[in-house]
């Protein structure tokens, strides 16, 4: 009875521990930005806007050509948005825009990263891309791994012209109980980003792109929120791609095809 009291003790100051610090285990944030033209990326101007709750962010943005609709990427928990200028070359290059935002904490930007803090940092970008006269319509929300959640969040409330997700989760409740399935994760995490529970509210065309690899965000998530999501809608699950390698796997000539097809 003594060594079960004292295994109960010890794995609720575990629970404790974890509760207290899971923050830390969610978001990876590269607090150092350097400028774009230093990582390849010259043709990125460097932006900045106002949260509603008065935090001033900075990102960066590529006007798109004539004709061309803009992608508002939202990236995953860890890095910043620098280290995803090797993905949108292409894009570019095809003449989409884009706007890489710059989360909370990321980047050398303040605050705290959370679920509903990163829901106002992607707001400010949509009204940020509004005041430079680009309609919803005119805009495709990309979302990578945990920035899924927020790209999802943002075509429940408005219509967008697409949504495309990489390594999207039903919610990163599920993700995390997977993980730590030792822990009670479902009782107690915060920051939850509950797609599977709103992705039926979406108004645009989906893209989904998974590696059946992935170790990080197993595909029966991401197919789960495939399959709840409304028409239309197309999948992709890459049978040699794991988490972090789906551009060597054709990402975005994958994207490329998807966004040549929408309808005028």
């Amino acid at each position: 009875m003594k060594i079960l009291g004292l295994a109960l003790v010890a794995y609720a100051a575990l629970v404790a521990g974890c509760t207290m610090i899971q923050r830390s285990l969610m978001y990876f944030p590269d607090a150092n930005l350097p400028v774009p033209g230093d990582v390849g990326a010259p043709e990125f101007q460097v932006v900045s806007y106002r949260t509603s709750d008065a935090l001033e962010l900075v990102s960066w943005y590529r006007p798109a050509k004539k004709g061309f609709a803009t992608i508002v990427y939202f990236q995953g928990n860890g890095g910043n948005i620098s280290h995803r200028i090797f993905k949108t070359q292409a894009l570019i290059e095809a003449g989409y825009g884009l706007l890489l935002v710059g989360y909370r904490g990321y980047g050398g930007n303040p605050g705290q990263p959370s679920e509903d803090g990163l829901y106002h940092d992607a707001r400010a970008a949509l009204a940020y891309l509004q005041g430079q006269g680009l309609p919803s319509e005119r805009l495709v929300m990309l979302g990578e791994s945990l920035g899924s959640g927020v790209a999802v969040r943002m075509a429940t409330e408005t219509k967008f012209r697409a949504i495309i997700l990489e390594a999207p989760y039903t919610s990163t409740v599920d993700v995390g109980q997977a993980a730590y399935f030792f822990l009670p994760v479902k009782m107690l995490m915060y920051d939850r980003f509950p797609s599977i529970d709103i992705i039926g509210g979406i108004q645009a065309p989906l893209l989904v792109i998974h590696g059946e690899r992935d170790r990080i965000i197993p595909t029966r998530f991401g197919r789960r929120l495939f399959q709840a999501a409304p028409q239309p809608k197309e999948a992709h699950f890459l049978p040699g791609a794991g988490h972090n390698d789906l551009f060597e796997h054709g990402l975005v000539d994958i994207e490329l095809k998807f966004l040549a097809g929408l309808p005028n």
